[in-house]
């Protein structure tokens, strides 16, 4: 992804907002700031950005029902942000198919690390890896493409990392407290749908398939080649 793509930062505190803003542009993207949910739906409109910044805790709008409106605009990938000790909500957007969190206080190189990640995915810059096989399921890591047979599969950031994750140990049960923590990123020591919920997307979007992800109960998944 050229260093020239738009970003929108939905951020209602002032402090935050400035310090995202310097270090996004720094790195060469072009950013428009909004500080409330009304604000950042008329920007997301008017700039079609590739990649949108959201503060889940904005103060005339339901940060998950923001983005519930915005991903049904477009497939646009979402970071959020949230206060450290708001758990209950970060687990509510990864649930909800957000692309990746930061916990509040965060370092904004970090942030900057990971949006250059998911614009490289979205775009499918070259990131290096043998394409992947499973029955009649194929994943090139390089180009960020899913092929099953001979018909391409868009998938959202997350959900190309959780199938990456899957086809690189075909057969191997991966729990849901690995696959967090490789593909999200952290340990979370209690229940969420956040895997539940990607699975039943990757599974949607693999329709046709030989290949299946196999629920292993009471575990978590494995993906199954078909027998020869």
């Amino acid at each position: 992804m050229s260093g020239t793509a738009r970003i929108v930062v939905v951020e209602d505190d002032a402090s935050v907002a400035e310090l995202v803003t310097l270090y996004l542009r720094n790195a060469g993207y072009i950013v428009e700031h909004a500080a409330t949910g009304e604000r950042a739906r008329v920007l997301f409109d008017e700039v079609k950005p590739a990649l949108v910044v959201l503060d889940l805790g904005l103060p005339d709008t339901d940060g998950i029902q923001l983005f519930n409106e915005l991903r049904g605009r477009a497939d646009t990938p979402v970071i959020a942000l949230t206060a450290r000790a708001e758990d209950a909500q970060r687990i509510a957007g990864l649930d909800a198919g957000m692309d990746d969190y930061l916990a509040k206080p965060f370092n904004p190189r970090e942030l900057v690390s990971r949006v250059r990640a998911i614009l490289r995915r979205a775009s499918g810059m070259p990131g290096g890896g043998r394409v992947l096989r499973v029955g009649n399921v194929s994943v090139d890591p390089a180009r960020h493409e899913v092929l099953v047979g001979e018909r391409a599969v868009a998938l959202r950031a997350k959900e190309f990392e959780l199938l990456e994750a899957f086809c690189r140990q075909p057969g191997m049960v991966l729990t849901r407290d690995r696959l967090l923590e490789d593909v999200w990123g952290f340990a979370y020591p209690g229940e969420t749908r956040t895997v539940d919920v990607h699975v039943k997307q990757l599974r949607d979007k693999l329709a046709g398939a030989d290949a299946k992800i196999e629920t292993v109960w009471g575990v978590g998944y494995k993906m199954v080649a078909p027998s020869t």
